[in-house]
C-alpha cells in the first residue's frame, strides 16, 4: 500500500505540472542569467505542444535541433555562438512533453547590453533576464524572427589588466587541450606514434602549429567562418588519417608534414569556437589571443613530454612498432571514427 500511495502521488504531481504548463501561454521560456562573475547562462524550457503547428511540433527532436540552430543571442550586437552545457543532455521524463536546453558562456567585458532572437518557426515565446545580485527581472514577448530589444546588463565586467588577461587566458588554453581537449590530445597522439624523433615530430608539430594558428586568428578576427557542425566532424576525422597512417605507413613522408599543415587548420577553427565562447576582451584583444594560443601550444607541448615519458623511451626497441604503435593507432583511430559518426548525425 505505501508504494502503491507514492506512485500515485508521482503520478498526481506530474499530471498538476502538466496542467500547469498547459495554462502558460507562449511556447517557450527563455531565462538568461548574468552572473556577477563575468558569466552568463541560457535555460530555455520548451513545451512542444504550444509550439506553431508543422513538422516542429510533431518531432521533439528536430524541435530541439532547430532551436538550437536558429537561436542567436548578442552582447552588444555582437552575436555570440550558443554552446549547450552537458545538462542540457539529460533525458527528460519520459510521459512529460516539455524538455529544456542550457547553454553557458562568458560575458565579453565592458559589455552593457544583451539581445535575444529565435528563428525557428515555434511562435511567441517569453524571454527573461536576471542579474545577478538584484531583485526582479526583465522580461519581453516575442515573436519568430523579432530581436528583443537590448536588456541592460546592470554591472558591466570590468576590463581586467593586461598581467591578469595574460594568466587568464594561457590557462585557458591550456586547459583546453589538457585536459578537456581529448580530440586534440589524440591528435598530438597520433602525431607522436609515426616517430618518436624528435626532427620529424618537430616538423610535424611546427606545420600544426603555424597552420591552427592562422586559422585562429582570422576565425577571431572575422575574415574566416565554418559552422561547428562541419568542423568538428572533420576534426574527428583528421584523427582518424592520422592513426590510420601510422598503421600503414613505417616511416614519415614528406607529405604528411603538407596534410598535418591542413589538418591544423581545421584545429584552428575549432580553437577558435571556444575562443567565441569564452570572449575576448574588446580592450586586450590581441594579448588574450596570444596568451590564448600559447596555453594551447604549451598543453600539446606537455602532450608529448608525458608520451615520451611513458613510452617515448622504448622507441628504439624492434618490438616498439608492433607493440605500442600499431595498437594505440588502431584504438586511436577506432575513437576518432566514432566521433565522426557522431557528430555528422
Amino acid at each position: 500500500m505505501p508504494l502503491l500511495r507514492r506512485l500515485l502521488a508521482v503520478a498526481a504531481l506530474i499530471a498538476a505540472c502538466r496542467s500547469a504548463a498547459a495554462h502558460e501561454i507562449g511556447s517557450a521560456k527563455v531565462e538568461i542569467t548574468l552572473a556577477k562573475n563575468g558569466t552568463y547562462t541560457v535555460v530555455a524550457k520548451i513545451d512542444p505542444e504550444h509550439v506553431s503547428p508543422g513538422p516542429l511540433r510533431d518531432s521533439r527532436e528536430e524541435l530541439r535541433r532547430e532551436f538550437i540552430a536558429k537561436a542567436h543571442i548578442a552582447f552588444d550586437g555582437v552575436e555570440r555562438e550558443l554552446f549547450e552545457t552537458d545538462e542540457s543532455k539529460a533525458t527528460p521524463l519520459p510521459d512529460w512533453p516539455a524538455f529544456i536546453l542550457k547553454f553557458g558562456g562568458r560575458i565579453p567585458a565592458e559589455t552593457k547590453g544583451v539581445t535575444f532572437r529565435q528563428d525557428a518557426a515555434i511562435g511567441w515565446y517569453l524571454v527573461q533576464v536576471v542579474n545577478e545580485g538584484i531583485e526582479g527581472s526583465a522580461s519581453q514577448w516575442l515573436d519568430v524572427g523579432k530581436e528583443s530589444k537590448p536588456f541592460a546588463i546592470a554591472a558591466p565586467p570590468p576590463a581586467p589588466t593586461i598581467g591578469a588577461t595574460v594568466r587568464q587566458y594561457v590557462v585557458l588554453g591550456y586547459e583546453h587541450i589538457l585536459p578537456k581537449g581529448l580530440d586534440h590530445i589524440l591528435f598530438v597522439l597520433g602525431l607522436f606514434l609515426m616517430s618518436t624523433r624528435w626532427r620529424p615530430l618537430l616538423a610535424q608539430v611546427t606545420a600544426f602549429t603555424v597552420a591552427h594558428s592562422i586559422t585562429l586568428g582570422l576565425a577571431i578576427y572575422g575574415a574566416v567562418s565554418l559552422k561547428s557542425t562541419i568542423v568538428e566532424p572533420l576534426i574527428a576525422a583528421s584523427i582518424v588519417y592520422v592513426a590510420v597512417e601510422n598503421v600503414l605507413a613505417k616511416e614519415l613522408h614528406k607529405s604528411r608534414i603538407a596534410i598535418v599543415f591542413c589538418f591544423g587548420l581545421l584545429h584552428g577553427l575549432g580553437f577558435a569556437g571556444v575562443l567565441h565562447e569564452l570572449g575576448l576582451p574588446r580592450s586586450q584583444f590581441l594579448p588574450a589571443l596570444l596568451s590564448f594560443n600559447l596555453g594551447v601550444e604549451l598543453g600539446q607541448l606537455s602532450v608529448i613530454a608525458l608520451a615520451f615519458l611513458a613510452v617515448g623511451w622504448l622507441g628504439s626497441r624492434p618490438w616498439y612498432r608492433s607493440r605500442i604503435v600499431i595498437p594505440a593507432s588502431l584504438g586511436i583511430a577506432a575513437v576518432g571514427l566514432y566521433w565522426t559518426i557522431q557528430r555528422i548525425f
